[in-house]
């Protein structure tokens, strides 16, 4: 089995990224307490056949900070650079959780160079008539207040790490999502917290017009298994997947199910 190997994007911030493969391109995009090692089982079981490349987002893992405020649809910007960088005309986007919305987000800003969208345990974005400003402005003080305060992202990983994996996850899991997360940078993170709910653009799933597959575990809290189904039904023709025991990081708890249905997926196209 081939060594992903770690490579740049050039510019502002610089951007790092994990590749392995050869074949049409999938970019895989973590969440907002991940970084690109959380795909590593998915570069794995992609090689063969593509290639597959996991991204650290603006301000997490080895892509540098950036100096100002972040807004959400900086994330798209990067992802245009990284497709530009690989000379991809188009690829296949993978999104878990905040990855999910900024493949979407990217879609809408530029559909031709999208050949499907795969969103694991994830969501469109924040309603304004349901999350109203004030509400937002409370979510993100609760959020900020440990860091502020002066915690570190590893003080905090035990607590969240808990709510986002499933009952029966092994020892294993917990401990690779406090890794995850006690590598966060604290500045950025703050930033993409403020960022992520601010953010008022809700993605138009009927128009999305690509083949997607929607994927969930079936003990997700954060983003339910109503959620992800009520997805699939409003985007045409889209595909449901439902991981048995798995939580919030389907791709981390039960990489073997994962990978098959995403594969059978990328494979049918």
């Amino acid at each position: 089995m081939s060594t992903p190997t770690l490579d740049f994007v050039p510019g502002t911030p610089r951007l790092a990224y994990e590749h392995v493969g050869r074949g049409p391109v999938v970019v895989f995009l973590h969440g907002i307490g991940g970084n690109r090692t959380n795909w590593r089982d998915q570069l794995a079981a992609l090689a063969d056949a593509y290639h597959a490349v996991a991204l650290d987002d603006r301000g997490y893992g080895d892509s540098d900070d950036y100096a100002g405020p972040l807004a959400f649809e900086d994330f798209a910007a990067d992802l245009l650079r990284v497709l530009d960088h690989l000379g991809a005309a188009e690829a296949h986007l993978v999104g878990l959780s905040m990855g999910g919305r900024i493949v979407l987000d990217f879609y809408e800003r530029h559909p031709e160079r999208v050949a499907s969208l795969v969103l694991c345990d994830a969501f469109p974005g924040f309603d304004a008539a349901t999350f109203p400003a004030a509400a937002r402005a409370e979510f993100i003080r609760l959020r900020k207040e440990p860091l502020v305060n002066g915690k570190e992202p590893r003080d905090i990983a035990p607590t969240i790490a808990r709510t986002l994996m499933g009952p029966n996850a092994p020892q294993s899991v917990y401990e690779r999502l406090i890794a995850s997360m006690g590598a966060v940078h604290k500045a950025s993170y703050i930033k993409t917290v403020e960022a992520t709910t601010l953010y008022e653009r809700v993605a138009d799933l009927t128009k999305v017009s690509v083949p997607t597959q929607v994927i969930v575990g079936d003990e997700d809290k954060l983003t339910p298994v109503a959620m992800s189904r009520r997805m699939a039904e409003t985007i045409p023709g889209a595909r449901l997947d439902i991981i048995a025991d798995a939580g919030h990081l389907s791709n981390i708890e039960q990489p073997a199910a994962f990978n098959a249905v995403l594969r059978e997926f990328l494979d049918g196209l």
